[in-house]
């Protein structure tokens, strides 16, 4: 039987990809770059600051570029601060983790004050004894190292885990680290995410079929 759940954070938790794309997309033009959600999608979905602005803006010395990445959070905290609400069935999901014992942290390569930032809006602060940070490891997604670090602080084998992840970057890092992964279909097609790895790809945690498949890895009633 399963014992553990392992959660991405920004489009697993909670849909906040319009939000990213459009502070994003504001900041941007500063530097003479118009971004459309074809570009998003490739360049920055379920990525690091550093990464992204070393591909798009690689003229930036490093200094700058960690400025603008922090410029950029500060305004999507903004922005976020009333219109984040967790993805359905997502609080139904958590209580069941809790009743039965079932070991869960986030795993995610949002910077520090972002991950912090959105369990307190979305009132989940307590409710992950664990919370993995990308930029704090050595590696962050799509490497595995993110959810090996996970697993090692639940002290489970990934083969009796499961993770939820929405982009392809996070896929590729919970597949590479041998978690039976769950796709969540808010940012990106069912189609990506199965080609990246995921075993099942759902809109939400209200999914029958992720229902049944749940009580039937995990032992315990929905």
């Amino acid at each position: 039987m399963k014992e553990a759940i392992l959660f991405d954070l920004d489009g697993t938790l909670t849909n906040t990809d319009t939000v990213h794309y459009e502070t994003w997309q504001d900041l941007l033009r500063d530097y003479s770059l118009e971004i459309d959600p074809i570009y998003y999608d490739k360049h920055f979905s379920g990525r690091m600051n550093k990464d992204i602005l070393r591909d798009i803006l690689p003229q930036l010395s490093e200094a700058e570029a960690v400025a603008l990445g922090d410029r950029k959070e500060a305004e999507f905290r903004r922005r976020a601060e009333t219109s984040l609400v967790p993805l359905a069935g997502l609080l139904f999901l958590l209580d069941w983790c809790d009743r039965n014992h079932i070991g869960k942290a986030v795993v995610t390569n949002a910077p520090v004050a972002n991950a912090e930032f959105m369990l307190r809006v979305l009132k989940l602060h307590d409710r992950f004894p664990i919370l993995i940070i990308g930029e704090q490891v050595e590696f962050g997604k799509p490497h595995p190292m993110p959810y090996q670090v996970g697993l090692e602080k639940l002290g489970v084998d990934a083969s009796r885990a499961i993770a939820f992840e929405d982009s392809p970057t996070g896929i590729k890092s919970s597949v590479g680290a041998g978690l039976y992964t769950v796709g969540l279909d808010s940012t990106h097609p069912a189609q990506k995410l199965y080609a990246m790895g995921a075993s099942m790809v759902v809109s939400d945690f209200t999914d029958a079929e992720l229902m049944s498949f749940l009580q039937t890895e995990f032992g315990h009633q929905l």
